[in-house]
This record gives C-alpha cells, structure tokens and sequence, in this order.
C-alpha cells in the first residue's frame, strides 16, 4: 500500500464525527455495513467501518478496486443507489453484487476543496432497501461532504505546522549563519590584523618570517572558512552546489594530489592510498577533490592519530567509488545520522575545530552528482563511502 494512501486512512482514522456518521447511515437506511473508503486507480481501502452484518473487512483493509462499483463511480464522478440488484437493470448481471453478496448499494463520492476524487462513502446489505428517497440520497451527499471538509481542514493545518516548522529552521539557520560570521570567520581576522600590527614593530629578520608564515595560514584558513560558508549558502538557502561537469580521463591524477597536499600539511600523519581508476568519470573533478579533502581532513580531526587512514577510489559496474576509512572512537547511532547536516561538530583538538560544514558540503557535492555518501562506523573503525554513476546519461 503506498504511503499516501496510508496517511489518507490516518487522516480519516482521526475525524472524530466518522463513526457518528457511519451508525447513522446504518439506522436511518436499515442496512448492515457502511464505510468510508479511500479509492485510486490501484487501491481502494477501507478507511472506517461499521459492520453489522459479518462482511469481514476492517479499517485499513483492502479490495481489488477493479471489482468494486466504487472504481466506476471514481471514474464517472456519479453516485450509484441500487435497491434491489434483482430488479435493477442495469446490476442485475453485474459481477460485483454476487462477488460480495448484496442486494442493496449505495455510495456517494467524496471530493475535496480542490475537486480530487478521495473516495467514496457508501454503503450494503443482503437484503433490498428503500434508497431511493430524497432525503436520503441529500443524507449520504450531505455527510460526504462533511468528511471532505474534514480532510480539507487537516490538510491545511499540516500545511500550516509544516509552514512553521520551515520558518523555525529557516530562523535557526540565519542564527547559526550570524554566528558564523561573528565568530568562527572573526578569529583568522584578528590574528591577521594582530600579525600586521606586529610587522609593523618589528625588524626584518626571523620574527617577521614566523609573523609572515602565521599570517598566511590565517589568510589560508580564513578562504577555507568563506568557501565553506559560500557552499553552505548554495547548498542549503539557494539552488544546490552548482558543477562544472565534464569527462575526465585524469580524476587519479586530480585525487592523488589532494591527498600528497593534505600529507604535506600533516607530516605526522600516515595516508595509505589505493587510488585506481580505469575508466573515464563524468564529473566535476574539483568537487569531487574537495570532498575528498573534507573526508581526510574529517579523518584527520577524530581518527586515532597513531594508525592510518585509508583511501580508496575506483571504477567497476559503471560506477565510480571514493572510501575514506580512519580507526577512532566508534560513532554512536544516533550521531551518525546527524553527520551530514550543517554546523554539526564533534570533538577536536584545539586549533582543528572548523565551522562544522564539511560533511554538509560533501553530502551535497555527492547529490548533485546524483550519487549518495554514506558512513557506517564499527567496532572502532569509520568508513566514509561515496557512489556515483559513472556517466550522466
């Protein structure tokens, strides 16, 4: 059954006034079952049920709708009332009152605000009824529609929570944003302004080289901090990482280079790489680098200093894998599914701690390649996997 269907059955499950409305039915026409039943072109499922006579179906249970009457009327958009189906031309012959065993039927679309066709309330019994009469064929189309307002109703206050709800994490995002910029992207800043002050003071020599050396990491990180922000701002408040995709025959050499940068500026570390790619990857080259980067500088801030991490990436199947895998402390289930939203951040040492984006970055940089990170953490040792087709076609 598909999901919209099973919250349709949850929304009818919780108008107080349906079982009201289904006795009702029963005892002003005198007949033994009556429902309110949820019909598409592939279901019709029972939302709500009053059985009097053993019929057997339940709420939430289904028929074939091909053999129900109901799969007419979605069709048509017309009631059907039959008093007798022996003396009623037109069902007389019809396979669906001898399959379920009724002589009398009545069913009245329900239709929404907007004029889709949810379903039908209807109703049967083994022995003919009186059905034809105005008042009640006004009865059934008169509740019919206060079902369809009722629906109406949740489908706008979920509407609204979800309006809510978006303005709240659209809020919480400006907030962190803020504290981003007065904060995190702040510090580099002084210590640029303080290295300058300093220059200024001092003679040229070794000092000023460290003073010098000191400033170009804060420039360093400070661009590393504004281009993760930027992406942040595509990827979550715009339209998406954007790509500059092409063929390329060369993305072992693009990725061997990321990794020999990042050795560079961790000597004490020890990188372990089996980087083979055979075949063409249609791709941004530049991106998938960075997410590489991000992955191993991740690696880098929690995996156990004293083993090394491994790097994989290949082609096979028509696919293209990229893996990075450090040992370190085992990350809790419920950490992990937190890992690729923003400004999330573990622990790390002092001076490793970053605006808690790269993971966000790499999950976005993955979907607009159409392809999926993913990470699964056991018994002490973490594995960042990437897949992605191969070719955009």
């Amino acid at each position: 059954m598909k999901e919209s269907v099973i919250d349709d059955v949850s929304a009818v499950a919780q108008i107080d006034a349906v079982p009201r409305i289904l006795e009702v039915v029963c005892r002003a026409t005198g007949m033994g079952f009556s429902a309110v039943a949820r019909v598409t072109p592939s279901h019709w499922v029972a939302c709500a049920v009053r059985d009097e006579i053993a019929f057997g179906l339940q709420a939430g249970g289904e028929l074939v709708v091909g053999t129900t009457i109901c799969d007419e009327i979605q069709r048509s958009g017309e009631l059907v009332v039959i008093e007798d189906v022996d003396t009623n031309e037109a069902y007389s012959c019809h396979p669906t009152p001898k399959m379920y065993g009724f002589k009398s039927y009545i069913s009245v679309p329900i239709r929404l605000h907007d004029g889709r066709f949810f379903g039908t309330l209807c109703a049967i019994d083994p022995r003919p009824a009186r059905l034809k009469q105005t008042e009640t064929v006004e009865m059934f189309k008169l509740f019919a529609d206060l079902i369809a307002y009722h629906l109406d109703s949740q489908q706008r206050l979920m509407a609204s929570e979800k309006a809510l709800l978006g303005e709240r994490e659209a809020s919480q995002l400006r907030e962190q944003f803020i504290a981003v910029l007065g904060h995190d992207l702040r510090n580099p800043l002084g210590a640029i302004r303080s290295g300058a002050d300093l220059l200024t003071m001092l003679p040229k020599g070794e000092q000023a080289n460290k003073v010098r050396d000191m400033i170009q990491r804060s420039v360093t990180r400070m661009t590393g901090l504004i281009d993760d922000v930027l992406d942040f701002a595509r990827g979550r408040l715009g339209g998406g990482i954007s790509l500059d995709r092409k063929v390329i025959d060369g993305l072992e050499g693009v990725l061997n280079q990321v990794v020999l940068e990042l050795e560079s500026a961790n000597p004490e570390r020890t990188v372990h790489r089996a980087i083979r790619i055979s075949q063409p990857v249609d791709c941004d080259g530049s991106r998938l680098g960075q997410m590489l980067s991000n992955l191993l500088a991740n690696a880098f801030t929690h995996g156990d200093p004293a083993c090394p991490i491994w790097v994989r990436a290949g082609t096979s199947a028509g696919a293209f894998e990229l893996s990075v895998t450090n040992q370190g402390p085992t990350i809790p289930p419920e950490i992990v599914g937190q890992l690729f939203q923003p400004f999330v951040r573990g622990a790390a040492k002092p001076g490793q701690q970053g605006l808690g984006l790269g993971l966000y970055i790499a999950s976005e940089i993955a979907r607009a390649h159409q392809g999926i990170l993913k990470v699964e953490s056991v018994e002490g040792t973490t594995r960042f996997l990437f897949q992605m087709p191969i070719s955009s076609e």
